[in-house]
């Protein structure tokens, strides 16, 4: 048996044709998604995720801007821009490029972003409507994993899912998520003991860890959706998941490679936080 490859940039594709669409209709009615990045100092890795943001709202036709402080900038000076934004009506969703420079307590900084122009999900009102299971802008890589299994035609409720992984960013929220959609969740981490007998059980496997080839094959029951959300740079320049994906790929049921299956989800779904964040300021549900 090999697995189905799940493959995020086909999805993506699908769901950004889908959104071009509801923007255009949008549009009709005199509403345009406005998306602000706010970038500070000159990390490369940032500044090509800043740029891959840019050419997204282009290519949906979203009203953006991209604002690139000095590495030095302040605190201060940095809440004054959000503050800023946060009072502009053309701007419907605020996302500040992590990670900061260490002068500046990322905390008070995501603090201080509305809750309705928190498109990356990361306010503290966000996470905590997502665990009550309110009405909340969702964070984009888990929100993109659960969108990545559905798509593939998988039903989550009932399943066991195993998030190896606990980090607010990732392991946390997509527990959350798939608790929201019926799987019974169990989430492993570095202190968990016979975690290979545990991640065995799941029907759908979660692998957030940032440890590059970790989980083989001895971690995967036959036939399992196995979601790497990984990305690791090895020494030959290559790029990694946490999920050895040749040692797993005849084991899996469903496997996302990497680089293209979860990583182009994420942008996708800062997007389509966007938009819902756009309509909402104007009234319209969905």
């Amino acid at each position: 048996m090999c697995a189905q490859i799940i493959e995020g940039k086909k999805i993506s594709d699908l769901i950004r044709e889908e959104m071009i669409t509801e923007t255009a209709d949008l549009k009709e009615k005199g509403i345009i998604p406005g998306l602000a990045v706010v970038l500070v100092g000159e990390d490369p890795a940032s500044k090509v995720y800043v740029g891959s943001k840019e050419k997204a709202c282009q290519q949906l036709g979203f009203y953006s801007e991209v604002h690139r402080l000095a590495a030095d900038t302040s605190e201060e000076e940095l809440l004054a821009v959000i503050d800023r934004l946060n009072n502009q009506a053309s701007i419907n969703g605020i996302l500040v490029q992590l990670p900061l420079p260490k002068h500046i307590n990322e905390k008070a900084v995501i603090d201080a972003i509305h809750v309705d122009k928190d498109v990356d999900g990361f306010h503290p009102e966000s996470v905590g409507n997502l665990v009550i299971g309110d009405d909340s802008l969702l964070p984009c890589t888990p929100a993109g994993v659960i969108e990545l299994i559905k798509r593939s035609g998988v039903d989550i409720s009932g399943k066991h899912a195993v998030v190896i992984g606990r980090s607010n960013i990732v392991g946390k929220p997509v527990a959350m998520l798939l608790l929201r959609e019926n799987a019974t969740v169990t989430i492993c981490h570095s202190r968990t003991a016979n975690m290979e007998e545990i991640a065995k059980q799941a029907d759908i496997l979660v692998v957030a860890i940032g440890k590059a080839k970790a989980i083989d094959s001895k971690f995967v029951k036959p036939g399992a959706i196995v979601i790497d959300v990984g990305i690791n740079r090895l020494p030959d320049g290559k790029l990694a998941g946490d999920v050895d994906f040749d040692d797993c790929l005849d084991t899996a049921g469903y496997i996302t490679p990497v680089p293209g299956g979860v990583g182009p989800m994420t942008i996708t779904l800062l997007m389509k936080n966007t938009i819902t964040a756009a309509k909402r300021a104007n009234g319209i549900k969905g």
